[in-house]
């Protein structure tokens, strides 16, 4: 096995997930914990529209769905609609359709299956049993498939009867035992099929910690006086379809990037959708790290380099650009504690900020030493590199960020706070 072959497998060992105990919930609101596990690649295919790498941290919720119910584990995905479940009739860790006497099929003449799915990138067809046949095509050419179905999905004493998802059947492997421990995905964004859609939320909250790998889920209003005010953007209202926005996305005005003190100057021009809707903002929980278009990327990458002159030591090698599209290496030595101070990147949104800082602007690529320097990358990178038409704020950057999602009043809302304090006073924590 290659080197590259070896650091992807690597890569795709971490994920977030929730632990199995006791959920804290209200009658107006459910608290889940996040917690950190390792997992082997393979267990989660890429949605629809994703990044075109595979190893990412990915953010995964616990909760039981069908009757009786069933356990499984979902990754949280704030850039995609409809949830999915691994469903078989051979694995006790998948969801198992047969053992739900709640379960349901959809039949291909419904209005959910002619109606509903009309933005799915992939058209809905009929099978043999005339139900409705869903197809997920994902960024690396593959796919998977299976059937439109309801069943009951319960967080906490919160329970949907009805809950719409893909019960996927093929087109997806899983080999391990770790595999086993992420049945889906749980589609979070603002379309009508979406999870938090359906279960009738108007908003909900996450906050994800950086370092004792602690964190919380919220279904529901975060009015806690503990949090402070949060600084609201405002979503992207687009009227009319275009063909390369994302109406259903967290999309925000990103208005412009400071580098310390130093505002980058920018034509304002270039951070905003253009007439085909490319260059949208998107915040998005199912991405790792931040991308910007090539332009605004060219530029931070630049200021960063001259602000960090003398501080860090570039890894001078052409060939090799971490994950595809972040080719912007540092060599540190192995031994050093830290980093030395370096310059916060300032993320400037309409009516809010995003300051990233320290660690989470650089990440240790797993294994990789060259002559006593481990090699740590920009937390950044090119969207060009990867193909993509859009600005994409990954959840890397959102550590210790209070992260609410208002669905009625079209905002997100940001606060800087202690995530593994908000979990311990959020009862959830270690």
């Amino acid at each position: 096995m290659d080197s590259f072959l070896l650091l992807v497998l690597q890569l795709m060992l971490i994920s977030l997930y929730v632990r199995t105990q006791p959920i804290s919930c209200s009658s107006n609101k459910v608290i889940l914990p996040l917690k950190t596990q390792q997992i082997s690649s393979g267990s989660i295919p890429k949605p629809p529209n994703k990044l075109s790498f595979h190893h990412n941290v990915t953010l995964t919720v616990s909760l039981t769905v069908g009757s009786p119910p069933q356990q499984v584990s979902m990754v949280l995905d704030t850039g995609s609609e409809l949830s999915w479940l691994h469903c078989t009739k051979g694995s006790p860790n998948f969801f198992n359709p047969v053992l739900s006497t709640s379960y349901s099929a959809i039949p291909c003449a419904s209005r959910t299956c002619v109606t509903r799915t009309r933005d799915f990138s992939i058209p809905v067809s009929c099978d043999p049993k005339k139900l409705c046949h869903v197809t997920l095509s994902y960024a690396d050419a593959s796919s998977a498939e299976g059937a439109l179905a309801s069943d009951i999905f319960r967080i906490g004493s919160a329970g949907q009867p009805g809950t719409i998802f893909g019960c996927i059947d093929s087109g997806y492997s899983s080999n391990s035992g770790e595999d086993s421990k992420t049945t889906g995905l749980m589609g979070m964004n603002r379309g009508s099929l979406s999870f938090i859609s359906q279960m009738g939320f108007p908003k909900f909250s996450y906050c994800i910690s950086g370092r004792d790998e602690s964190g919380v889920l919220l279904f529901g209003e975060a009015d806690f006086p503990w949090l402070g005010p949060l600084n609201y953007t405002p979503l992207v209202q687009i009227s009319q379809p275009l063909p390369y926005f994302d109406r259903v996305a967290y999309t925000v005005h990103l208005e412009g990037i400071r580098v310390g003190n130093k505002l980058l100057q920018l034509p304002q021009s270039v951070l905003e959708p253009d007439h085909t809707g490319a260059g949208q903002t998107m915040v998005d929980s199912g991405t790792q790290f931040t991308f910007l278009l090539g332009p605004v990327y060219t530029a931070l990458r630049n200021e960063f380099l001259a602000q960090t002159k003398g501080i860090l030591r570039v890894y001078e090698d052409p060939n090799f650009v971490f994950q595809g599209a972040m080719d912007l290496c540092y060599r540190v030595p192995v031994n050093r504690v830290g980093l030395p101070p370096i310059p916060a990147v300032t993320l400037i949104f309409r009516g809010a900020e995003m300051s990233v800082s320290a660690e989470r602007l650089m990440y240790r690529v797993p294994g990789m030493v060259r002559g006593g320097d481990a090699i740590q990358c920009f937390t950044f990178g090119n969207s060009d590199l990867l193909g993509i038409e859009a600005f994409v704020i990954g959840h890397h950057h959102q550590q210790n960020v209070w992260m609410e999602f208002d669905l009625e009043k079209s905002r997100v809302g940001l606060a800087q706070v202690r995530c593994d304090l908000a979990s311990q006073k959020l009862g959830v924590g270690p």
